[in-house]
């Protein structure tokens, strides 16, 4: 995991300066302002668009990991990034809709991101 730069905090500290937290898949989505008809803006993130995975290269920007009897998608977030709130980066270098198809089948091999090398996968 990435180390956290001094002002890097400081912003975090800042109300509004960042809706999500730098952790989370949303903190670099765009945000949006809808006005309803009363005139209430109502803030929220806008599509979060996944990068190219290329195909070319995916060997090098994922390590492989088979699934376990019992394993949940925070677990693979847990062992791989430290922080059981990452498994959405497992998520995104997998073709799934769905977290928990990450984890379905036991014996499964999926695709997790390196740190730093995948796109997203490492703090920027």
């Amino acid at each position: 995991m990435a180390r956290t730069e001094p002002y890097e905090s400081a912003l975090d500290q800042i109300p509004g300066a960042h809706p999500y937290p730098r952790s989370s898949r949303y903190h670099d989505a765009e945000i949006g302002v809808h006005v309803q008809a009363d005139g209430t803006e109502v803030r929220y993130a806008k599509r979060r668009l996944l990068p190219p995975i290329d195909q070319d290269t995916g060997a090098e920007d994922t390590t492989t990991h088979t699934v376990s009897s019992g394993e949940r998608p925070d677990h693979l977030g847990q062992r791989h990034f430290g922080d059981v709130d990452q498994w959405w980066r497992i998520a995104d270098a997998n073709p799934v809709l769905d977290p928990a198809e990450l984890t379905a089948e036991p014996g499964a091999r999926i695709a997790v991101p390196v740190p730093g090398v995948f796109p997203g996968a490492g703090y920027a």
